[in-house]
């Protein structure tokens, strides 16, 4: 009864940290709002110039060449697969990511093929990909869990030059993000984007393409809209689908990836805190940082001992101290799921085990000290107290 009162106590005492916070202030929602009010007045709301704005400072961001805006990550994903051709073709992709990286490879008609990741960044490695790599191979997606570029990114890239197989970058958790100056969806021949509430930027749903070659440009651009040969023409000239961003949505993402640069700042700050806090507690690994990498972290991903109970230190931390830890990346990997056991060819050691026991701090973009600390007290705490 006396630890029970004392928890609730506790909880009183605190206020919760949740495991994740979309931040529009005040001046954002105006903005926003002045932009949603102009696209209702004149009644452009597709393809018009909020879109335009987005694209145009999202690539900027990114020190890209073109961008192009779709209706949501898993579109922007599977248009550029459709671009490179991969129906009945191979995929390969990580097993540790979300169900929409192989969902768009089904969906343009190719065959999702698994492959293991490295333990040190979450990431398909030269080595994993050689593995899977089969005559019938188009494309390798390379994901940036949790916004970590792999310092392999150049070497991969090298290998599927050799090959004569597409790289496209999933870079739905890396915005802002970079290697060696280089920025998260330059690496292959197009990135893919995701603007999910969570994301760092966000225009509520929504994904871009980033490219340098202007055929992926136009050919995205074709199938965004119906895959018709031109806006106003009932011509359709690929198998396109209705994967148009709104106006009103790309209004909001256009305000908010202003603040992609402060907002990588600020998680970046946060994060050296938990580094520096966490280095003194051996039984919990952290995800390090490779030299010349710049993470928006996305995900600050720890590893707790194996055989750990993550369930229970989750809800050690969240009903002891109110912090939420936000989603895995991921807690099952795609292998293992069900509606995609049919692609599954054995084992993957490394994925099955970062899966089964990593957890996820939260970061967000405006996060406070005494968040942190609170989150520090509570992972911590719990951490001596289950480990030693």
């Amino acid at each position: 009864m006396g630890k029970r009162l004392s928890s609730v106590l506790r909880r009183c005492a605190v206020t919760a940290v949740p495991a994740a916070r979309i931040v529009f202030d005040a001046d954002d929602r105006a903005a926003v709002a002045a932009a949603v009010a102009e696209s209702l007045a004149t009644g452009a709301l597709t393809l018009g110039p909020q879109t335009e704005r987005f694209e145009t400072a999202f690539a900027a961001a990114h020190r890209a060449q073109h961008a192009i805006a779709v209706a949501t990550g898993t579109a922007a994903l599977e248009i550029a697969l459709r671009v490179v051709g991969v129906a009945n073709h191979d995929v390969v992709l990580p097993s540790n990511t979300f169900y929409a990286t192989a969902a768009a490879v089904v969906h343009a008609g190719g065959r999702p093929v698994f492959a293991d990741v490295a333990a040190d960044t979450f990431a398909l490695s030269v080595q994993t990909i050689e593995a899977v790599l089969t005559p019938s191979t188009k494309a390798v997606v390379l994901v940036h869990v949790g916004g970590l570029i792999t310092p392999e990114v150049d070497a991969i890239r090298a290998l599927c030059d050799r090959r004569g197989v597409a790289l496209v970058e999933d870079a739905a958790h890396a915005h802002g993000c970079s290697l060696d100056g280089r920025m998260a969806g330059t690496f292959g021949l197009a990135g893919a984007f995701s603007f999910y509430p969570t994301k760092v930027t966000t225009s509520a749903e929504g994904g871009m393409i980033l490219t340098a070659d202007t055929q992926v440009r136009d050919e995205a651009r074709i199938y965004r809209d119906q895959g018709k040969g031109a806006f106003t023409a009932n011509h359709h000239v690929r198998d396109g689908a209705s994967w148009r961003l709104s106006e009103l949505n790309a209004a909001a993402g256009a305000v908010h990836v202003q603040h992609l640069a402060e907002f990588v700042k600020h998680r970046r700050t946060v994060a050296a805190r938990y580094t520096r806090a966490l280095a003194g507690l051996d039984a919990l690994t952290t995800l390090a940082e490779p030299p010349g990498a710049v993470s928006n972290y996305y995900k600050y991903i720890v590893l707790l001992p194996e055989g750990a109970d993550r369930a229970r230190f989750k809800a050690e931390v969240a009903d002891r101290f109110a912090v939420r830890l936000s989603g895995e990346v991921y807690d099952l990997p795609l292998h293992q799921q069900p509606v995609l056991m049919k692609y599954a060819n054995g084992a993957l050691p490394v994925a099955e085990d970062v899966c089964a026991r990593h957890v996820c701090l939260p970061v967000h973009s405006d996060m406070r000290d005494e968040e942190v600390d609170q989150v520090l007290t509570a992972v911590t705490t719990v951490s001596r107290e289950m480990f030693g």
